[in-house]
């Protein structure tokens, strides 16, 4: 028991941004999906043979850890590296998954339609990235170092937000008067050098100069 405590801890946790459980491994896009989110977002820990109400299954067979392997190789794009370790509770195996947070973010995965997308995990959720975090994540890159330029549509945005927790786009098209791939840049510029984070309120992204990249509400 001593020796599996880490495991029964993680159960004991449920589900969460950084902890999810599968019963089992049927369809290598769908947990394809679990891992890109996880990388795009803090990491997280995928346990296999666990139900989503805590209890241990354990997992039918070895194909479990290859599929896995299949989700990462053929339908994470790029490929998303992980940990894998059994653990045996009371006769049955349970697979650890463990996944970081990933420098090479955005990484995509198939949608239901075979739509290569963009996840996050927000909760217990894997959820599609708005394009401003996916354009975003592509500029941090060749942004290191620069300054944004502080036009007016930027001095309003920022006049908001020291008024208000945060902002939506639309929003920010509204005050700013300017179109949707305008705010998206902005947006994306600001989120690249750090100088915005992300929120999730009321089942939507929203932006904040908070620096916090999540919020369950």
């Amino acid at each position: 028991m001593a020796k599996n405590k880490h495991i029964y801890d993680l159960i004991a946790e449920g589900e969460h941004q950084q902890l999810d459980f599968k019963f089992e491994i049927s369809d290598s896009k769908k947990i394809a999906r679990t891992l890109v989110a996880f990388a795009n977002t803090d990491g997280g820990t995928l346990l296999i043979g666990v139900k989503d109400n805590g209890n241990i299954a354990g997992i039918r067979s070895e194909e479990e850890y290859y599929m896995i392997e299949a989700a990462s190789d053929m339908y994470c794009k790029p490929k998303v590296e992980f940990e894998a370790k059994e653990w045996n509770l009371e006769g049955r195996i349970v697979l650890e998954i463990k996944v970081k947070s990933s420098s090479e973010k955005p990484h995509k995965a198939p949608d239901k339609n075979n739509l290569m997308q963009v996840y996050i995990r927000i909760a217990d959720e894997n959820i599609v990235a708005p394009e401003v975090l996916e354009l975003a994540w592509k500029k941090i890159r060749i942004m290191q170092g620069t300054h944004i330029r502080i036009s007016k549509p930027v001095e309003k945005l920022l006049n908001y937000l020291d008024l208000n927790p945060y902002i939506t786009i639309n929003q920010f098209r509204k005050i700013a008067r300017i179109n949707y791939y305008t705010a998206r840049n902005i947006l994306s510029d600001l989120l690249a050098i750090g100088s915005l984070g992300y929120l999730f309120i009321d089942k939507r992204i929203v932006y904040s100069l908070s620096g916090l990249k999540n919020e369950d509400n």
